[in-house]
């Protein structure tokens, strides 16, 4: 927030004063912050569509463990050659490593190795200009098999010990990254649903995490123009249709206050879901049963497509895109599963770009 005051002061001088110098370079140089307005994004007051996909991790847990920004480097590069402008990353996979939280579940901070490597991974995706959606934690955490899942719980139970958790992790994480315009957005959470659903995470209440969500909104929005999401795991969560929304405005706000609420909304849709609540991407994010007054983009979908429905990767975007969305961010670009990967991504992502290119990069590919 303080960047975009200083931003527009500078630009009030230029007005009553004339051009300012110009030699650097700098008062050429388009505003690469993506903003929401109604229900799409914009960026430098332009319309911007997230031709997006997941590159989760490349080593589980990379940053503060095994980061490799070789890999990084290159895998980038191939994104935005493709047109991909975006992706979702995770930044801790299960707690096990980089975040420092005690056995009563307060969390003292971040460790310095992970900081470098963030420090270098988000240089990269501004070298590389991929947008960013940061996933601070998984339902992983909570996993009987993750060494703290314990600690995990404990915190996300207490509103005081939530409160360490944001004040020692999130607010210096977006404190941190805040100047850099490529961390777009953070996600709170992948997938919290299976935290009450599944005996193996606890089945924790949806009090509890609406609460833990409301204090991290809260606290991002008081300390960065950073955008905030929840990757729900299935629309059931994220709808009144179904069994509420539990990241609403009214629900957030009515634990941490006004700041509390998300900026977009994110819900996960696979296969398995069509039974349920039908085909995502041939209903607009409304007929879903999502929200209609901000942006919803699909936080994952699987790359190979509806292998049931016999529609490939570029099928299913082209249809998300005209029905509405606005974005796809399909797992994964790396392939870190049976769920596709570059090979499948890339077709998708190319077509997209030749079709939309200026929603794609509407600041200007580079």
């Amino acid at each position: 927030m303080m960047k975009r005051c200083i931003a527009m002061a500078l630009s009030l001088c230029i007005l009553l004063f004339g051009c300012a110098d110009n030699s650097s370079g700098d008062s050429q140089k388009a505003d690469r912050r993506v903003t929401v307005e109604g229900t799409g994004f914009r960026v430098d007051g332009k319309e911007l569509w997230f031709n997006g996909a997941n590159t989760p991790w490349n080593n589980w847990n990379d940053f503060g463990g095994t980061y490799d920004p070789q890999f990084w480097e290159e895998h980038f590069a191939q994104l935005h050659e493709k047109g991909i402008n975006a992706t979702r990353v995770w930044i801790s996979c299960n707690g096990e490593v980089g975040i420092k939280i005690k056995e009563d579940g307060s969390v003292t901070g971040v460790k310095d190795k992970m900081w470098e490597d963030l420090d270098s991974f988000f240089a990269i995706a501004e070298k590389h200009q991929v947008y960013i959606m940061a996933t601070l934690m998984s339902f992983d955490h909570c996993k009987d098999s993750n060494s703290k899942h314990q600690r995990w719980r404990t915190m996300l139970q207490s509103e005081e010990l939530s409160q360490t958790y944001v004040d020692n992790y999130v607010i210096p994480f977006v404190k941190r990254y805040d100047s850099n315009d490529y961390l777009f957005s953070v996600d709170l959470c992948n997938e919290p649903d299976w935290i009450v659903e599944n005996a193996e995470c606890g089945q924790l209440p949806w009090q509890d995490l609406s609460r833990f969500f409301a204090q991290c909104a809260a606290g991002v929005h008081r300390n960065s123009d950073v955008l905030v999401t929840v990757g729900m795991g299935m629309v059931k969560y994220n709808s009144d249709n179904y069994s509420g929304n539990c990241v609403s405005d009214e629900v957030l706000k009515g634990f941490a206050g006004e700041d509390a609420y998300l900026d977009y909304y994110s819900p996960h849709f696979y296969e398995w879901q069509v039974s349920n609540w039908g085909n995502a991407f041939e209903k607009t994010p409304k007929a879903f049963g999502m929200p209609d007054d901000r942006p919803v983009v699909l936080g994952e979908c699987p790359a190979v497509g509806l292998q049931k429905a016999g529609k490939d990767l570029t099928q299913c975007t082209e249809s998300a895109y005209n029905n509405g969305w606005q974005g796809v961010f399909p797992w994964t670009s790396n392939g870190v599963d049976d769920c596709g990967g570059f090979q499948e991504v890339s077709p998708s992502a190319e077509h997209m770009y030749q079709k939309i290119p200026d929603l794609i990069f509407p600041a200007g590919k580079g």
